[in-house]
């Protein structure tokens, strides 16, 4: 089972971290949360690991209509998008949030997640642009 949508990257960790940012506020999703699992880890247990970001991004009008059919949704959101280093890249991994309609049960859901899972595309897309490209996408 896929349960995520993925891009890899040829550009620095920090600038595809705010890239990343970027490109999913382009479609309508806020950062909520931004968790360093790298700064975390270190502290907690003291073990290293590569550069490892998850993102917590939420697009408001989607999740105000997911919460309305169903308050338990919550539990699922926000959309996480990780962004770690791969090698010599960077890997951006984000849920498909047609998980959501699969994972609930709730043939409510679907309609939205599917358009969750279209502006997720479209975020990812607009990553793997080339630069001259990106500044003109929407």
């Amino acid at each position: 089972m896929i349960f995520e949508e993925a891009a890899v990257l040829s550009r620095s960790f920090n600038e595809a971290v705010a890239e990343v940012k970027a490109a999913f506020a382009s479609v309508g999703f806020g950062t909520l949360t931004e968790i360093d699992m790298q700064a975390t880890l270190k502290a907690k247990i003291d073990k290293d690991i590569d550069p490892y970001v998850i993102i917590g991004a939420c697009n408001p009008k989607l999740a105000s209509r997911a919460l309305e059919i169903d308050p338990q949704i919550g539990v699922l959101l926000p959309c996480n998008v990780v962004v770690r280093q791969f090698g010599d890249y960077v890997m951006v991994e984000a849920m498909d949030p047609a998980l959501m309609a699969s994972i609930t049960g709730n043939d409510d859901i679907a309609p939205i997640a599917a358009e969750a899972r279209e502006l997720v595309g479209q975020a990812l897309s607009h990553l793997m642009a080339p630069p001259e490209l990106q500044s003109g996408a929407t």
